[in-house]
């Protein structure tokens, strides 16, 4: 690969899954990775990966100052960003009614306000260079919703937005921001990463605690291969004009078509009383 086309990455949560994946296939190709652990000893094995061209980074995401401090230490390394990927994050499961306050929080937290403070850490140098790309590594629960999962539903949801808007805020600085929309795959996601508030009341257990079996017991089983995954993003930074939106795996591009056709059929069912709702022409 020639030295022009080499990039340089900034990946929260290398430790395993898309994020580990993600940061050996981009090592194996030639680029430069900065990426993040939260054990000092997954920092230092990281960087003696690939001698200068990896950088580990122990990084809380949830902790603004060490966020800033992680992407001052990698742009002081490589000089540039040109691909950070929001990875980091975790799925809190259990009916909406029955998981905890403080449990929400945590969820949004990591999830939301832990990407939020990457990207407003790394702005000032993508808009310096006038060029990069951001991929969100959202969910396709972050484009539809599923009982048990509406807390996750919701932080996912609420970074898709934030993907959206910030893809029209900086296309013209030539900054991209595609938003990763996976289904199943083989990560720790619906295992040791997730935690779980099983329903107490039963009449949630027939729809949010059916959905929380399947998905733990769908765990390790999942049809998703990280490692194609992690081809997936590779490929699309490199596209001349990425999309603002990639659902990863077949049941990802399925929910996506199904969510979308849905809304839209409903949308025209009640489009009558939605335009009602405007004042008269001429009023």
């Amino acid at each position: 690969m020639s030295e022009s086309t080499l990039k340089t990455w900034f990946i929260t949560g290398a430790s395993s899954g898309f994020g580990e994946a993600l940061s050996t296939l981009a090592l194996d190709k030639g680029d430069s990775v900065a990426a993040t652990f939260r054990k000092p000893e997954q920092a230092e094995a990281f960087t003696a990966h690939a001698s200068g061209r990896a950088l580990g980074l122990v990084c809380e995401i949830t902790d603004e100052e060490q966020v800033k401090k992680a992407v001052a230490d990698a742009v002081a390394k490589f000089q540039r960003l040109d691909v950070v990927v929001n990875n980091a994050g975790y799925g809190s499961l259990g009916p909406v009614e029955e998981i905890s306050a403080e449990e929400v929080r945590r969820q949004f937290d990591v999830n939301v306000f832990g990407p939020l403070h990457v990207v407003r850490a790394v702005l000032p140098t993508l808009r310096q260079q006038r060029s990069g790309h951001i991929l969100n590594i959202t969910s396709i629960g972050g484009l539809r919703a599923f009982p048990g999962t509406g807390v996750y539903n919701g932080s996912k949801f609420a970074l898709e937005g934030i993907g959206e808007s910030l893809a029209l805020q900086l296309k013209p600085l030539g900054i991209f921001v595609t938003n990763i929309e996976p289904s199943g795959f083989r990560t720790k996601w619906a295992g040791e990463s997730a935690t779980y508030t099983e329903p107490r009341i039963d009449d949630y257990k027939s729809t949010a605690g059916q959905n929380m079996s399947a998905i733990q017991g769908y765990s390790g089983r999942q049809p998703g291969d990280p490692v194609r995954a992690a081809q997936a993003m590779y490929d699309v930074v490199r596209l001349e004009n990425p999309p603002v939106h990639l659902p990863l795996g077949k049941a990802a591009v399925k929910g996506a078509r199904e969510k979308f056709t849905e809304l839209l059929q409903e949308l025209e069912a009640h489009a009558a009383t939605g335009d009602a709702a405007d004042f008269p022409a001429g009023e």
